[in-house]
């Protein structure tokens, strides 16, 4: 067989820096759209984005030669990037440096896509802070 197949879902989750609110409702669904289109150009695809005003969840599927830290590297860069030049009046983005990457089993994606789209209601109830470290702790980590 000379063909290589890959199937691997992560789950990405990134904040902007220090965790501010600047993802406006206005600007939200075209950042969201645009990280997609950073995932086709590389080979990846983006299988649902979603987010609030301070963090972005990113289902990926991705390609065989890009690792979890240059796929996310790739959405960070081209985004921020898109922001400055798109969205300069909210003054200087950029996002955090860490990021969250959680691999996800093909059973996982329905329920995952949907996680994903439903971020606005979801964090009416619960904070970042609490999302993040119950992903921490469903997969045996901790934060650092």
């Amino acid at each position: 067989m000379s063909h290589s197949h890959i199937c691997c879902l992560v789950h990405v989750v990134f904040t902007t820096a220090e965790r501010r609110p600047l993802i406006r409702e206005g600007m939200r669904e075209r950042l969201h759209a645009y990280l997609g289109g950073i995932a086709r150009e590389n080979g990846m695809a983006a299988l649902a984005v979603g987010g609030v005003a301070d963090h972005v969840h990113v289902l990926l599927s991705l390609s065989r030669t890009a690792s979890v830290s240059k796929a996310v590297q790739l959405l960070k860069a081209g985004s921020s990037k898109w922001v400055n030049e798109n969205f300069p009046r909210i003054g200087r983005f950029s996002w955090q440096e860490g990021f969250g990457a959680f691999s996800i089993g093909v059973a996982q994606n329905e329920r995952t896509v949907a996680y994903i789209q439903a971020q606005a209601e979801h964090h009416k109830r619960v904070s970042f802070a609490e999302e993040y470290r119950k992903f921490l702790e469903s997969h045996g980590m901790q934060e650092e």
